[in-house]
C-alpha cells in the first residue's frame, strides 16, 4: 500500500471498501462495509450495499469508484495521474454502452489520453535511457517519487511550464492542453449524471437521457465547441437510448435506489473535478487553445 503512489497501482483511500472482480461485496449488512465522506462533508449511504460487480457488462461503478479514490490517495490537494486516466478508461466504457453514436465522443477522449500516455512513456524511456549500469538495462517500470514529471496532475503541469511545452496563443501537443479536455469532458459526464439522479416533474415524468446530455453539454463543452462539432453533438443526443438502459448500466433495478448509487459516484467525481480545476486556474490554464 505504501508503494502504489511510485507504482501506479491502485491506492484504496477513504476508507472505501471496494470488491475485487472475482469476489463482489454483496449488499446488505456484515464486515468490511464503510461509508464514502463525499466532498461536501455529507453521508451516503453504505458503498458495498450499492456498489457491486455487474455481470455481463464492460463498465463497472465499482472500478470507476476504485480508480477514483485512488487518483486522490496520497495528497489532498492533487491528482495522481495514471489513476486519474484509468478512471476515463472506465467512463469511455460507461459512454459506449450508450450506442455506436457515442464514439463520437469517446474517440476524441481516447485520444487525449494517448496523448498524456504517450508523453510519460517517453520520459520513462528517455529516463532509462540515461541510466548508467547494466542494472537499469531494459527499464521499464514507470518512474518513482518526484523523478517522474507526469506522476500527478501538478507536476505534469509544472513541469510542461518550465519546459515551455504549454503555449498559451496556440495549440501544442502538451499534457496540459489535453488534460484540459478531458477536465471538461468530466464536468459533463457530472451534470449528465445528476440529472439521472434527479427524480419525476410534478407530473412524475422523467426528463430523457437526451434532454439531459443536451444541457449538460451546453454547460461544459458547448462553449468550447465549434459549430460543426454542436450540431453532430445534437444528432447524438437524439440517438441516446431510454432511461431504462442507463439504469441497467450502473446496475440499478429500481428507480429508488439509482439517487443513492449516484450520489455516491458525483460526489467523487466532484472532488477529482475540483483538484484539477484549482490546479489548471492558479497556472492561468482554463482557456489553453
Amino acid at each position: 500500500m505504501g508503494d502504489c503512489e511510485n507504482s501506479w497501482h491502485p491506492c484504496l483511500t477513504f476508507n472505501f471498501y471496494l470488491p475485487t472482480p472475482d469476489i463482489p461485496a454483496g449488499p446488505g449488512t456484515g464486515e468490511g462495509q464503510s461509508e464514502v465522506q463525499p466532498a461536501d462533508g455529507g453521508v451516503v449511504l453504505d458503498s458495498t450495499a450499492q456498489l457491486r460487480l455487474c455481470p455481463g457488462q464492460p463498465f463497472q461503478v465499482w472500478r470507476l469508484m476504485s480508480h477514483l479514490t485512488s487518483s486522490m490517495a496520497t495528497h489532498p490537494d492533487d491528482i495522481l495521474l495514471e489513476h486519474y486516466l484509468d478512471s476515463w478508461d472506465e467512463l469511455i466504457k460507461f459512454m459506449e454502452s450508450l450506442g455506436s453514436l457515442v464514439n463520437f465522443f469517446s474517440q476524441k477522449v481516447k485520444d487525449k489520453i494517448a496523448v498524456i500516455r504517450e508523453l510519460a512513456q517517453q520520459e520513462r524511456e528517455d529516463y532509462g535511457k540515461h541510466r548508467s549500469g547494466e542494472e537499469y538495462a531494459g527499464l521499464q517500470t514507470p518512474l518513482s517519487g518526484s523523478q517522474s514529471r507526469y506522476r500527478s496532475v501538478r507536476s505534469m503541469v509544472e513541469s510542461e511550464l518550465q519546459r515551455r511545452l504549454v503555449n498559451f496563443n496556440t495549440q501544442t501537443r502538451s499534457g496540459c492542453r489535453n488534460l484540459l479536455r478531458l477536465h471538461r469532458s468530466l464536468l459533463w459526464i457530472i451534470l449528465l449524471l445528476q440529472g439521472l439522479g434527479e427524480g419525476p416533474d410534478a407530473r412524475g415524468v422523467y426528463r430523457t437521457p437526451g434532454e439531459l446530455c443536451r444541457d449538460a453539454y451546453t454547460v461544459a463543452l458547448a462553449p468550447h465547441h465549434p459549430w460543426l462539432i454542436r450540431r453532430a453533438a445534437e444528432v447524438v443526443f437524439l440517438a441516446l437510448p431510454e432511461r431504462r438502459v442507463f439504469l441497467d448500466i450502473v446496475c440499478v433495478t429500481k428507480e429508488e435506489d439509482i439517487g443513492p448509487v449516484l450520489n455516491i459516484v458525483i460526489s467523487t467525481m466532484k472532488e477529482v473535478h475540483k483538484r484539477t480545476q484549482k490546479i489548471l486556474a492558479q497556472h492561468n490554464m482554463m482557456e489553453l487553445p
